[in-house]
């Protein structure tokens, strides 16, 4: 058997060769068993939807399909029964655990409410379709129902074939409740109108949105999931979410959805936890039923059953919404018996001693394969802290195929920098080593801050940075020392870490220009306020504060990046690094970054050895447009000096004005 290139191209690999060849056969294995060998597309068996929930006929019937394998009998109860089970209404059992009933058109209608009433032996219970469409909330009652949802005009897509900008990938992750100035949930509508245009203007090509998947606690940020194919109903109808996708592609925007397939609420009623009386229908028994740390269900991604589920999800998503891929949340407790916790992940060995969950690879991998099966296009992200080894490298090189992987490493370095380390003990050589260390056979996104660093209980890298003194001095005519330090590392701290990407760059919306404070839920402990589940938009269009300086930052460095053509794949070149000095310097294609992480010390003639020729600075954070203070003249073009003893090195010297707590990028001029 040839070696995969998983292990060829990583010689530490080779001792696992066997586990990870297992791997790669059982993916085939299952794939062989779900396809029948190969006599129908993957995406075929991953259909579900079209099969089981509610559907109207071209005449105008209904047709009402679910699996129940455990239940003994079945109703629809809803408006039009007067939540009664009636015989009218009573489904009728098929093969291998399927329910069915046929519905005259005046027996349902769009905007009726119902639910399932399932019987098993010994018990029954209300539950709400496994496969339910639309999924809303009583206002008063609280009480979580399914919906009819068959408009008479359904929302028609203006731009059916979009192609994603990956080159490189810029993602503003967003939530759509907390993305208004107001104290309320936001709707789909809101976000369409008010924010997709902000992120349009600065400069990001994609959104990941989180808590699309309804779910029944709104403080859960979407991550303890209900109804699987239920677009969230808080923020408006399904329609407006297909018009919001739709807008952004109009403006140029991927979409990209935080799928959770990692688990599931344990709510019986409105969610999956015994949905037909049984325990184990979706989910593992005994100690693996529940995730203890997230009060959730795991699935048993062994059943084939369960694969159908999963897989058709994604399927739908892509196809009946137009998302451009997803974000899965979760993916180590997913790879993991342990769901990774409480271990340290400090070897190979690590990956391949038996504690890994192969049908959740599986599982995953065949997820990736769907996907780009029904959108060669379509962008798989995996939010996964352990670093297992091909998670984003393509199967047929023994990977599991996801496009890009989290780089969950280096927001906790800049919390631990930042928290831990005093200003003059910030190493170059350090951030450029956290920056840079990964597979070279895997894309990643890195990102300084998401929407982790920004809940209640931690805070955000400005927050850390500034602290109180936010709430007094963030005026253009106020000065502060901790304001100026806190507005400096920030530009520098995303500036660096969005220069060394090697396949996308993330931020959690607001935080690029600063937004102060955290995030915090209505709950229970805050008297169910809004207060600190929005964003403060204002703060940034006022002239007054100095936190558009951040925003015309930010702007400033995107457009530098993708100044140069497929930026992300070009190699990051270290060009001078100096703990003493606090200097950081490399290139990336005709780019020049240069850092002063110094707290205090400005340099002038610094000097590093650069390709020969002339520079022009193109981006320099001492601007007074970013808060800084015009202590260079970009007019000036910098040209090297002739050494010598460089010569075979093709190297000379760039002299340099470098001023503390500053980033110049300069462009070599051809």
């Amino acid at each position: 058997m040839k070696t995969l290139p998983l292990i060829a191209n990583d010689p530490w690999l080779e001792p696992f060769s066997k586990a990870i060849e297992g791997r790669h056969n059982r993916v085939k294995e299952v794939k062989d068993k779900l396809t029948h060998k190969g006599k129908i597309q993957l995406s075929e068996f991953a259909s579900g939807y079209l099969y089981y929930g509610l559907h109207r006929q071209d005449d105008g019937s209904w047709i009402f399909r679910e699996w129940a394998p455990n239940a003994t009998a079945i109703y629809l109860i809803g408006d039009f029964s007067n939540w009664q089970e009636r015989p009218e209404y009573k489904l009728k059992s098929l093969h291998n655990g399927s329910w069915e009933i046929k519905l005259k058109p005046e027996l349902l209608h769009h905007g009726d409410l119902y639910k399932l009433s399932i019987h098993w032996h010994g018990g029954q219970g209300e539950r709400i379709p496994a496969w339910a469409k639309r999924v809303v909330q009583d206002p008063t009652t609280y009480i979580f129902s399914a919906q009819v949802w068959a408009p008479d005009k359904p929302y028609k897509f203006a731009k059916r074939k979009f192609k994603p900008t990956t080159s490189p990938l810029l993602i503003y992750e967003c939530h759509i409740g907390m993305a208004q100035n107001e104290e309320k949930v936001g709707t789909y509508n809101e976000f369409r109108e008010n924010i997709l245009p902000r992120i349009a203007a600065d400069g990001y090509n994609a959104i990941q949105i989180m808590a699309i998947q309804e779910h029944p606690y709104y403080g859960s940020f979407g991550y303890h999931v209900s109804n699987f194919f239920a677009p969230s109903s808080r923020f408006g109808t399904p329609d407006e979410l297909k018009q919001l996708i739709d807008e952004a592609h109009r403006l140029g925007i991927a979409v990209i959805m935080d799928i959770v397939h990692s688990h599931a609420v344990k709510n019986e009623q409105e969610g999956l936890g015994r949905f037909d009386g049984s325990y184990t229908q979706y989910f593992h028994g005994g100690n693996r039923r529940e995730h203890s740390a997230w009060d959730s269900l795991c699935f048993d991604y062994g059943k084939h059953e369960v694969l159908h589920f999963l897989l058709s999800n994604c399927k739908y998503w892509l196809e009946e919404f137009h998302f451009d891929g997803f974000r899965f949340d979760g993916v180590t407790s997913m790879l993991y018996y342990s769901h990774g916790l409480g271990q340290s992940f400090g070897s190979y060995g690590d990956y391949y001693d038996g504690s890994q969950d192969d049908d959740a690879i599986v599982y995953l991998t065949l997820a990736n394969m769907l996907i780009h099966e029904v959108n060669p296009r379509a962008i798989t992200i995996a939010e996964e802290m352990s670093g297992m080894p091909g998670l984003a490298a393509p199967f047929e090189n023994g990977g599991m195929g996801f496009d890009y992987r989290m780089a969950m490493g280096i927001p906790d370095y800049w919390i631990k920098t930042i928290k831990e380390k005093k200003d003059e003990d910030w190493h170059p050589t350090s951030i450029f080593w956290e920056l840079t260390n990964r597979r070279a056979d895997e894309k990643t996104i890195s990102y300084a801050e998401s929407h982790d660093q920004a809940l209640v209980g931690d805070k955000t890298i400005i927050f850390r940075l500034i602290d109180k003194e936010m709430y007094w001095h963030m005026s253009v005519f106020s000065n502060n020392y901790m304001v100026d330090r806190g507005i400096a590392l920030h530009k520098m701290i995303r500036l660096v870490t969005l220069a060394t990407i090697n396949g996308g760059y993330l931020n959690f919306m607001g935080n690029e220009w600063g937004h102060p404070e955290w995030i915090d839920f209505p709950r229970e402990g805050n008297g169910w306020s809004h207060k600190h589940a929005r964003r403060l938009w204002e703060l940034v269009d006022r002239d007054d504060l100095k936190y558009k300086y951040l925003n015309h930052f930010d702007n400033a460095m995107i457009e530098t990046v993708l100044s140069e053509r497929r930026f992300e794949t070009s190699p990051v070149v270290k060009v001078w690094e100096n703990d003493g000095d606090q200097i950081l310097a490399f290139s990336r294609k005709d780019l020049l970054f240069v850092f002063n992480f110094h707290p205090y010390k400005s340099y002038t003639d610094y000097g590093m050895l650069v390709k020969p020729g002339s520079y022009e600075i193109v981006l320099n954070s001492d601007r007074a447009e970013f808060g800084g203070f015009n202590q260079i003249d970009d007019s000036i073009e910098h040209f090297t000096h002739h050494d010598p003893l460089y010569k075979k090195a093709r190297k000379e010297w760039l002299k340099l004005y470098i001023p503390s707590r500053t980033v110049l990028v300069l462009r070599r001029k051809k």
